[in-house]
């Protein structure tokens, strides 16, 4: 068995270090992958060619091309979780199932993120909280989201987790 000098292990370490924080998610990534999933809504809403439109956002925000990604969308409850990218564009402009209307054809002139908590582990990400699309008439509908992030090979944050549902009503 060969022992490590004190040299070489801290050489070990700081790679192993530098590796580690490279890759940490942060928070601030966190909220401009919000940003841009909300923008990317009201983008689809607007667009000439909403499943063009679509099928970018699930390719840009969405990590059904690495791996598993759990998918509960809010105005589901027949086929109430989506695990394909089939599945999701289905309920985003309304093609396969019968209960999907096309959520992000509303269309929506904005989304407003109020986040309860972000937690960043390194290589993935949490948030949770409420976020607010605006209607065309100005009304706000309030959803309840839980998403989770992990980074692909080039460093752009995706999405693996993502359950929202409206707010228990007595």
């Amino acid at each position: 068995m060969k022992t490590l000098t004190l040299s070489s292990l801290a050489i070990i370490t700081s790679l192993i270090s530098l590796n580690v924080y490279a890759d940490k998610i942060s928070t601030a990534e966190v909220e401009a992958a919000q940003k841009g999933w909300g923008d990317g809504i009201v983008k689809i809403g607007k667009a000439k060619d909403a499943r063009k439109a679509a099928i970018e956002h699930l390719n840009k925000f969405y990590a059904f091309d690495h791996g598993q990604v759990l998918f509960k969308p809010t105005l589901a409850s027949v086929d109430q979780f989506r695990g394909t990218k089939k599945e999701a564009l289905s309920y985003f402009i309304g093609q396969d199932l019968a209960e999907d209307k096309g959520f992000a054809l509303a269309p929506y002139t904005k989304v407003r993120w109020e986040n309860e908590g972000i937690i960043t582990d390194d290589d993935s990400a949490m948030a949770m909280g409420n976020y607010f699309f605006t209607k065309k008439n100005g009304e706000e509908v309030k959803v309840e989201y839980s998403f989770g992030y992990i980074k692909d090979e080039n460093g752009n944050l995706k999405i693996n987790l993502h359950h929202s549902s409206l707010p228990f009503s007595p």
